[in-house]
């Protein structure tokens, strides 16, 4: 973080102040902050979340309809905290409201960049119910990408289920009309748009009526029950390292387990001899 950020972020006043010394008192709140009180650096690896014994970076909950993901909400709408009391974890990435399945918490700034992220291409894996039988025409559009907005959707994954997947019943029903068929699809994106894949099956006109996520890369939702939860293992952190079809993996083990750049602010550089900046 640079000086003016340290200023604007601790109320230090102006940067040359900062840097002239007029605050040293205040530098101990400085780097407690930085550090936490337990000593570990805030932008990097924390301690092992414990709660009841369990150690684990973060969780695999399912995530039940109507549940925000979030721990608070002023409007009083149910919340993660009537399900998860596990301290410092937050969701890495988003599950609308009005959608289910699994949601990863964690509290590695790292692993939740390598999970959210597009560009590390974890694949994402849903369960639709649409209303009307999709054609093959339609699910071919959903494959090769559907323009949302000012933007196409990068090629999906997309097949027809042939029986409805065995899932706990939904708290409030979906909406059921006599003369519309529904029908169960997957499908498997790279992408997070918001309400992508609503609008993606709605786009080629069959407008979801349930939504489900079953898996986010190596991670599957399982057997977990709605409102159930389970710490993340070191299998499933190895896994998370590896980008599907590299068999080499990428990223390194230590990038994802939350051992982040220290901050340019605290770290030493050499400085060029010979009074000039060497070029290139």
């Amino acid at each position: 973080m640079p000086v003016t950020g340290l200023a604007r972020e601790f109320n230090l006043g102006g940067a040359n102040s900062f840097c002239q010394g007029v605050y040293p008192h205040r530098m101990s709140q400085v780097f407690s902050t930085l550090w936490g009180a337990g000593g570990f650096p805030r932008w990097g690896r924390r301690p092992p979340l414990r709660e009841s014994g369990i150690v684990s970076r973060g969780i695999v909950f399912h995530k039940p309809y109507g549940v925000l993901t979030s721990f608070t909400d002023p409007a009083g709408r149910p919340t993660l905290a009537r399900y998860i009391a596990v301290p410092d974890v937050y969701a890495a990435g988003r599950l609308d409201v009005d959608s289910e399945g699994l949601l990863v918490l964690t509290s590695d700034g790292a692993l939740a960049h390598r999970i959210t992220d597009p560009r590390h291409k974890l694949p994402k894996v849903y369960w639709a119910q649409v209303e009307r039988i999709p054609t093959a025409a339609s699910l071919d559009r959903l494959r090769m990408g559907v323009v949302l907005g000012n933007r196409r959707t990068r090629p999906a994954q997309v097949r027809l289920l042939a029986e409805p997947p065995a899932l706990a019943e939904r708290a409030v029903p979906i909406r059921y009309r006599k003369s519309v068929p529904t029908a169960w699809i997957e499908l498997i994106i790279h992408e997070g748009m918001n309400r992508q894949v609503r609008r993606m099956t709605a786009a080629v006109g069959h407008p979801t009526l349930r939504l489900v996520r079953v898996a986010i890369g190596p991670l599957r939702l399982g057997d977990l029950a709605p409102g159930q939860w389970r710490p993340l293992s070191e299998a499933d952190i190895r896994s998370l390292a590896e980008p599907p079809g590299s068999p080499r993996g990428g990223g390194r083990p230590d990038q994802l387990s939350g051992m982040s750049r220290v901050p340019r602010l605290l770290r030493s550089r050499p400085r060029p001899s010979g009074g000039s900046r060497p070029r290139g």
